[in-house]
């Protein structure tokens, strides 16, 4: 199992902070204190250890950040240039992201827009505090997680056998664990389906995957595509027993939209911060489906921390397609030549069907 990543306390109401304060809190290290007018409290935070805390877009008056910035806190201003909140404390839904049925006027439309053209040192100062600010919400969540992450390629479409079995996987893992992703289309769409639908029978599956397959995919139209998603989430049942899972897009891909069907999104502008908390984050194992450059990269990079991890924190690799990762694109001889004599060695596996990825996984 991957070590746990540091955990962050994150308040973004006063009424929160007053109740904690007055519940005898007095250490605040690791805190993020997120958008508020903190003017009046410079007496009781003097009283605070505040080595490690950060104040994201909060009021202090000039003496009272200086004093914490001595002490070691990190005051971040507030940046309002962007179409996101960049001081945000939890991570987006799919609603969030879609909150507009023309994709173009959706908040993840204007933010794609928005990574494309802003220029400037606001404009990138804005992108890290943004980025900064969902992987300590991603933190937050993932606590007390088993996730398994789910790797594949987005070319797949919805209806073509790829799609089904990703979704299939991800329906069988999401009755155990909660299923990670990177959170767009293709495979990854299809694990995130298959996670949201596992408390439900497999006719429910495949009923769902009859439905968005109407719309095989984002192009033409991403409204569309986004259309017959909704189409399925709109389903009672499906939204009385929705299982959770994440996705990990970024808006470096963003002519590939996020899919609807992660309960958890946390959606980054930098691609290879994203690419590294993915895997990361997956701390149950990661399953890989046939793909192209990009999961050839997550299967080394994934593989890269295995080789170098103890035995306690190893987390299993799993490759689907023999034929595939053998012959078409023969990743599995490296990466067996590469744990040979190494603790990873019994971690790493290659079995012909998802079915068989699940087993390994599972018990």
């Amino acid at each position: 199992m991957k070590p746990t990543r540091g955990r962050f306390v994150a308040v973004d109401s006063l009424a929160e902070l007053n109740r904690r304060l007055t519940a005898g809190t007095r250490d605040l290290t690791g805190w993020r204190l997120i958008g508020l007018d903190l003017r009046g409290y410079a007496d009781v935070l003097a009283r605070c250890a505040t080595g490690r805390t950060t104040f994201a877009g909060c009021d202090l008056d000039p003496e009272v950040a200086a004093e914490h910035t001595r002490r070691g806190a990190l005051i971040l201003p507030n940046v309002a240039n962007a179409p996101v909140d960049v001081h945000r404390s939890s991570l987006y839904t799919a609603g969030e992201l879609y909150d507009h049925d023309v994709y173009s006027r959706s908040l993840d439309g204007r933010a794609f827009a928005w990574q494309q053209t802003a220029q400037g040192p606001r404009s990138t100062m804005a992108r890290a505090l943004h980025d900064y600010s969902v992987d300590a919400a991603l933190d937050q969540w993932s606590a007390g997680r088993a996730l398994v992450g789910v790797m594949g390629g987005h070319a797949a479409s919805r209806g073509e056998e790829a799609y089904d079995d990703a979704a299939r996987l991800g329906h069988l893992l999401g009755r155990t664990f909660t299923v990670a992703t990177g959170g767009g289309p293709g495979a990854m769409e299809a694990a995130n389906l298959g996670a949201r639908l596992s408390a439900l029978g497999e006719d429910r599956l495949r009923e769902a995957l009859g439905t968005v397959a109407t719309t095989p995919s984002y192009h033409p139209s991403v409204d569309a595509w986004a259309g017959a998603a909704r189409e399925v989430l709109r389903d009672p049942a499906v939204a009385a027993a929705a299982g959770e899972s994440l996705g990990i897009p970024t808006w470096h891909y963003g002519h590939e939209p996020p899919n609807l069907f992660a309960t958890a999104i946390a959606k980054y502008f930098r691609n290879a911060l994203r690419e590294a908390i993915l895997l990361q984050i997956c701390n149950r194992g990661i399953v890989f489906l046939p793909g192209a450059g990009g999961t050839v990269q997550e299967i080394f990079q994934d593989a890269c921390e295995n080789y170098y991890a103890t035995e306690e924190t190893l987390a299993p690799m799993v490759l689907v397609g023999r034929e595939y990762w053998t012959e078409q694109l023969p990743a599995w001889p490296l990466l067996r030549s590469l744990a040979a004599g190494r603790s990873m060695e019994a971690h790493i596996h290659l079995v012909d069907s998802v079915e068989a990825a699940a087993e390994v996984l599972i018990t």
